[in-house]
């Protein structure tokens, strides 16, 4: 009688065992890159964390639910963030687990009891319709979900080197941060740098130029009209002046002339001829400043 017990728990186990693999077969297992195949389709995909403890009691429902993923025509996926940050990121997962619906493209956020019957009522009775879905801004498959998703890459490969500096070479985690800081600034002069010498390449600076502007006409004729009555003023200057060193070399002749009539006759007629053969030096007048 007990050799009977302990052979029909063995057959219990090893059937159950066999159903728990069938079911785990139903699990599609999605990563950073495969996660494009529930683009296409419908899904119900849990995202999860080995050490989240709620994660591990949802494990057996989930795969239950996974094993009518062929009656209810849908597939069944599941992503481990611990792998995969980039798409909790992409899906911005703030809490463990969260399950999405997708189907054709659209994603929306399941919210209600997480046990198989329920699973299975949101799909067959397709109550997914009654629930808004992610806004198209913020859909995973968007180019600024796809920037959100390489900084979430990037904190988990800076938090695997932070865990590596610590353990292989014994770093504080100060050490740790200030490695990090001086990184930061030595990079971020260099793309600055690199910045500026790509903005000077593309648009390079212009010297300063300068254009002569177009003048009237009118402007011009008045122009000339200037010089030219600034030349005569300046030829009837001239004229003055020659007449007024004439005029004083006849009043030099004429009182020379009343202050030798005591000298001899030859004398005056020498000085007279001497006076008159000279030449007659023009002076001009000192212009005063325009």
């Amino acid at each position: 009688m007990a050799m009977s017990r302990t052979k029909y728990l063995t057959i219990f186990v090893v059937f159950c065992a066999f159903l728990l693999g069938n079911a785990e077969k139903h699990i599609i297992t999605l990563n950073e890159n495969n996660w494009t195949d529930m683009l296409s389709g419908e899904w119900m995909v849990e995202f999860y964390a080995p050490w989240c403890p709620a994660c591990k009691g949802l494990q057996p429902v989930w795969k239950e639910f996974a094993s009518w993923s062929g009656e209810l025509e849908i597939k069944v996926g599941q992503v481990d963030v611990t792998t995969a940050p980039g798409l909790s990121g992409r899906f911005v997962v703030t809490a463990l687990p969260t399950i999405f619906h997708v189907i054709n493209g659209e994603f929306r956020q399941y919210k209600g009891a997480r046990d198989k019957d329920s699973f299975i009522t949101f799909i067959e009775e397709k109550k997914w319709k009654s629930v808004d879905p992610v806004p198209s801004w913020k859909a995973p498959d968007t180019i600024q979900m796809s920037i959100v998703a390489s900084f979430f890459k990037l904190s988990q490969f800076l938090r695997t080197v932070h865990n590596y500096l610590m353990e292989e070479f014994g770093l504080p985690t100060w050490g740790s941060y200030m490695i990090f800081a001086l990184t930061t600034i030595i990079l971020g002069a260099f793309l600055g740098l690199l910045l500026v010498c790509v903005i000077d390449f593309v648009y390079p600076p212009k010297g300063a130029s300068y254009t002569k502007l177009p003048r009237d006409k009118d402007q011009d004729k008045n122009d000339k009209k200037q010089s030219h009555s600034d030349n005569e003023l300046d030829d009837e200057d001239i004229k003055d002046d020659l007449v007024d060193d004439v005029k004083g070399s006849d009043k030099e002749k004429l009182s020379g002339s009343e202050t030798d009539n005591e000298s001899d006759a030859g004398e005056k007629d020498n000085s007279e001829k001497s006076t008159s053969s000279s030449p007659i030096v023009k002076k001009r007048k000192p212009r005063k400043a325009d």
